[in-house]
């Protein structure tokens, strides 16, 4: 993970520094503040999850921290990558080619959600999960395929190049409510049950004087309070976003009103003949 976390650092240092003057249209910035602050949060937050003391409690001893890697993995670095990325390098990375032409289908918005849910939902089957953490490739693939899914899903929300699915500010929010809902089924299934679901963390040592089915129970809260707040967050932001644009006055030497229209057509007006 640090090989991946250094490789990605120094990729995007290179496209910015190396490709990027080359790259941008007349007038366009290669890259601004917002974008590199973004882009290093969200790596960041990928080297946190994957790193110690988070990776290694939540993958040897305790389901609700390894809950907790999933949401960085899902919900805050992949956004935050993708809002790093300036104009110029997303054209670069999917605005044509083969790669526009998969993310025009599995991008909209529909398939893109039902896609990242299924995979979240497969992610936390008992089977899989048990099969994960008994082997390292199979855990990284397994992560790696949950980051790829939960980037596809933020997409129709992120996006603005155009030809591919992007949504105004009040399906963006419509669409993120749905996000916070599905997850509710496995939460449930977490939060409620009698026994331990998973067999890896039935035999775990246990840490912090917590019992497997407190901790399971722990995990559905953070799945479903914690996933939901994140989402409702960025929902609130959009919101407020979009009403203040809305109110918004338009400027009166932008926008074209019937008074004026009637006096350019009184101006204009061909003389009559004698």
């Amino acid at each position: 993970m640090w090989l991946l976390i250094a490789t990605l650092a120094v990729a995007y240092w290179y496209l910015i520094a190396r490709v990027g003057p080359r790259a941008v249209r007349g007038g366009e910035p290669v890259v601004d503040r917002r974008h590199v602050r973004n882009f290093t949060f969200g790596l960041g937050l990928l080297w946190l999850g994957s790193d110690w003391p988070i990776h290694d409690v939540g993958e040897h001893y305790l389901l609700s921290v390894h809950m907790a890697q999933h949401l960085i993995f899902t919900l805050m670095a992949p956004p935050l990558l993708m809002l790093g990325l300036p104009p110029w390098l997303q054209r670069r990375l999917w605005g044509s080619g083969v790669r526009a032409a998969v993310l025009r289908f599995a991008g909209r918005p529909l398939l893109a959600g039902v896609i990242f849910n299924t995979v979240f939902v497969l992610s936390h089957w008992p089977a899989v999960v048990d099969a994960a953490l008994k082997s390292e490739p199979v855990h990284f693939v397994v992560h790696a395929v949950l980051v790829l899914a939960a980037a596809l899903m933020w997409f129709p929300v992120l996006n603005r190049l155009a030809g591919l699915p992007q949504m105004g500010y009040p399906g963006r929010m419509l669409y993120l409510f749905l996000q916070s809902v599905v997850p509710t089924v496995p939460a449930s299934f977490l939060t409620f049950a009698t026994g331990v679901i998973y067999k890896f963390y039935e035999e775990a040592p246990r840490a912090f004087s917590i019992t497997a089915v407190e901790d399971q129970q722990l995990a559905g809260a953070i799945m479903k309070v914690y996933g939901g707040l994140v989402l409702w967050m960025v929902i609130v932001v959009m919101f407020f976003r979009w009403y203040a644009i809305s109110q918004r006055k338009p400027d009166p030497d932008g926008v074209l009103t019937w008074e004026q229209v009637q006096r350019e057509l009184e101006r204009t007006e061909a003389p009559a003949e004698p």
